[in-house]
Parts: structure tokens; C-alpha cells; sequence
């Protein structure tokens, strides 16, 4: 595939679409930015704001620590810290510049303006709206369907901008021409210059954060427990790079991350063990980038059936992309790429979506695990075959049947495990 493809520039513009840097879990910082674009609307510090939320982002906001908060979590912390010190110009950084005089104020607004959080069952599964209210003047900002995604601001009753909510995923390129063959393809013959900035930036944030996550405690301490005793071993230092990157993200660390498909996680777990495997074993510069293309597309690929938020994991599509790219970094290609995936969806596929918090970290390495597994299936010649439970001949209809699985078969569990973590 040349640059004159007509794919070519589609896989490109993908990468620097989902490839997007952000502090914090994404939920709880794109109600930090909605906030602070209220604020912006208004004019002034609110003196009450009404916070109306989808039951998955209560669902991934409730347990996880906002970063430059003091270690703050919750619903009530993201708004507050969004409308006292946050800059919405900086979208998903929407918090990296907050002062430690930011952080008192924003503990001070917490104890004196109300905060009111409300489940809004819109049908959306992905929907913030945030109302900012300061005497008889009201500003409101909702986001629907991605973080970034602004679909309507009103300010006193005017509409100063609308958005159909049908066409709300307009602003990101049309991913259903991916394919794993393709991706493969691209991944062989993209030239290292059109992608080297994008992954670059992946790179470079997140083992910084997966260094200091074994470095420092945070949450469980996911990471240094499987690292301790097996410093030496690939496939542990694997798995702890990536747990270690989750521990720090989901308990407050404040280094930034590169997202895939709207979460750092899936960022995470998609790129940590490559790069790893990469530097381990010697590959060039151009070998991890192509790596990394394969692996970011796979998990992309994966994520457009399942949709941003689900009941079902977001690191299974992901450990299912490092092992993608871990098997390019072997000399696989598309019949071993293919087979990889449809042995790592076969295991992991039963993990189950519960919010964000410090036990993704330990998922993330079930997820890479059941990826490094994937590989050594394949390298004895064993697999799963089309007709056992989820698998169907194919690896794309393996992909589709996932993608059913979560969006559709999985409705009722999302509403379960939203309807358990409300009564805690």
C-alpha cells in the first residue's frame, strides 16, 4: 500500500484521531472539560452546578482519583476541578496546568457551592451535561457519544451551538473499511515519517507513567507484584510494564497518557508490552513503529463494533492488539496477526466492564497474558476453531460476533453492574 492508496491517508488521519494525549481517566477528565467549557460560557465561577450523567460514566467516574485534586475522586471532584482551575482549550489536558493553589481552591468549592449529580437515562451511553449557574444567568455544555464531543452549548436559554446527536461521531474518520489484512498491509508499507510523531508521543508517555507506577505505590500495586521475583523474565516484565502504567493512571498519578479509542488504558495496554518486547529484544526504531501501527489498529479495529463504553473490558481488545504487535515484532504477519486474535478474544472475552478503578490494572494483565498465550498457541500450532462458543471461521467474523457480544448481549449486564455499583 503506497501513499497514493486511497486507505493510506484514512490509516494515518485513524492514528492521530485515537492516538490523543490526556490526564487522568478519560470519563472523569471530559466531565472536567464540559465543566470548564461551561464556565467559560458563563463567564464567571458558578455558584451551583447540575451534573447529569449516563450510567456509564458514573459507572467509570465513581472509583477513580481526579488528577490535581488532591486525590479527590468522583462525579462532584471532576466538575469542581473543571470549573475552578481547569482550561478548556486543553480538551483532555484539561487539568495538566492546575496550580497547588488550583488544587486548595478547588477543595474550598467543593465545600461551598452545591453540586447535584443526576443518572440521565438519555438512551446514550456516553452522555455529560453540565449546568453552571451564577445568579439568574445559566450556561450548559453536553457531550455525547466521545470526550471531546460537544453537542450543544446554551447560555440563558440561546442556543449557541447544536449538534444532531444521530450524526454526533462526524468529527472522527469512518472506521469500518478497517480490516486486519489491511492493517497489516498499511503497518508493512506506511512510511515511518507519517506516523513517527503520533507514536513517538505514545511511546514516551506511557512508560514514563509505567516506570513510575513501579517505581512509587499506587492502588494495589499490580505491577510490582508480578514484577517482583521475576525481574528477569520478558513475560512478566511485560505484563508488570503495562499493570504498573494502570496502577499510577487509576490512583491519581498526574503524567499524562496516549489514549486508543478514548481510553488510556487501552492505550496503555495496547503499546506498553511492545515497546517492551521491542527494547528487550533489540528491534530497530522502524520495527517498533510498524509494531505499533498494526497493534494501535487492531485495537481500534476491535473497539468501532464494541463502541467507547461497554459492559465488556476495553483490555481485552487491547491485549488482543499487543499481541498484534508483539507477533509483528516476531515476523508474523497476517495469517499469524489473524490467528493471535481470535486465540486471545477466545479467553478474555468473558471479562467484564465494572468502572474505572485499581483493579483494571490486574485485568490489563490478564489481557496482555491471554495475548503472550495467543502467541505461544500459535508458535505450537494450536488454536480455537469456528463454532467453539464465540469463534466463527474467520478472523473478521470472529471480530464481528466480539463487537455483537458487547454492544448488544452485554446491554443488561452494563445496566446490572451500573444498578450494583450505585447502591455502594
Amino acid at each position: 500500500m503506497n501513499r497514493d492508496h486511497p486507505s493510506y491517508a484514512r490509516y494515518v488521519q485513524i492514528l492521530k484521531e485515537e492516538l490523543l494525549p490526556a490526564m487522568g481517566c478519560t470519563e472523569p477528565i471530559a466531565i472536567a472539560f464540559a465543566a470548564a467549557k461551561a464556565r467559560a460560557v458563563l463567564g464567571r465561577l458558578p455558584e451551583r452546578l447540575l451534573v447529569e450523567v449516563s450510567g456509564n460514566i458514573i459507572k467509570n467516574v465513581k472509583s477513580v482519583v481526579v488528577p490535581h485534586t488532591g486525590g479527590l475522586r468522583g462525579i462532584p471532584a471532576a466538575a469542581a476541578a473543571g470549573v475552578v482551575a481547569g482550561d478548556a482549550d486543553a480538551e483532555l489536558e484539561v487539568l495538566s496546568r492546575v496550580t497547588d493553589s488550583g488544587i486548595a481552591a478547588v477543595a474550598e468549592y467543593l465545600k461551598t457551592a452545591p453540586i447535584e449529580v443526576r443518572h440521565a437515562d438519555t438512551g446514550h451511553i456516553f452522555d455529560i451535561q453540565v449546568s453552571a449557574f451564577a445568579g439568574e444567568n445559566c450556561a450548559a455544555v453536553r457531550i455525547v457519544d466521545y470526550h471531546t464531543n460537544i453537542v450543544l452549548i446554551r447560555r440563558n436559554g440561546k442556543i449557541l451551538l447544536e449538534k444532531e446527536i444521530a450524526a454526533a461521531e462526524e468529527g472522527l474518520s469512518d472506521q469500518s473499511f478497517l480490516s486486519v489484512e489491511g492493517i497489516v498491509d498499511f503497518a508493512g508499507s506506511v512510511e515511518p515519517d507519517d506516523v513517527r510523531a503520533t507514536l513517538q508521543r505514545q511511546i514516551d508517555y506511557n512508560m514514563a507513567i509505567a516506570e513510575e507506577g513501579l517505581k512509587n505505590s499506587y492502588g494495589a500495586n499490580i505491577g510490582k507484584t508480578l514484577l517482583r521475583g521475576h525481574e528477569d523474565c520478558l513475560e512478566y516484565k511485560m505484563r508488570a510494564y503495562a499493570a504498573a502504567a494502570s496502577d499510577a493512571r487509576m490512583n491519581g498519578c498526574e503524567l499524562p497518557v496516549v489514549i486508543n479509542s478514548g481510553s488510556g488504558n487501552q492505550g496503555i495496554t495496547t503499546s506498553v508490552p511492545v515497546v517492551v518486547y521491542a527494547r528487550e529484544t533489540g528491534k530497530s526504531e522502524e520495527e517498533l513503529l510498524r509494531a505499533l501501527v498494526a497493534a494501535n489498529l487492531v485495537t481500534t479495529h476491535l473497539k468501532t463494533g464494541i463502541g467507547r463504553l461497554s459492559a465488556y473490558c476495553g483490555a481485552v481488545s487491547a491485549g488482543c492488539g499487543a499481541a498484534a504487535g508483539i507477533a509483528w515484532l516476531q515476523g508474523g504477519r497476517f495469517h499469524k496477526i489473524a490467528h493471535v486474535i481470535v486465540n486471545a478474544v477466545a479467553v478474555t472475552s468473558g471479562i467484564v466492564c465494572d468502572g474505572a478503578k485499581a483493579s483494571c490494572a490486574a485485568k490489563i494483565a490478564s489481557a496482555v497474558d491471554a495475548g503472550l498465550l495467543a502467541l505461544a498457541m500459535y508458535r505450537d500450532g494450536s488454536q480455537f476453531y469456528g463454532g467453539e462458543g464465540i469463534v466463527k471461521k474467520g478472523v473478521e467474523n470472529t471480530i464481528a460476533n466480539v463487537g455483537r457480544l458487547a454492544r448488544f448481549g452485554m446491554e443488561q449486564t452494563d445496566k446490572e453492574i451500573i444498578s450494583l455499583m450505585m447502591e455502594n
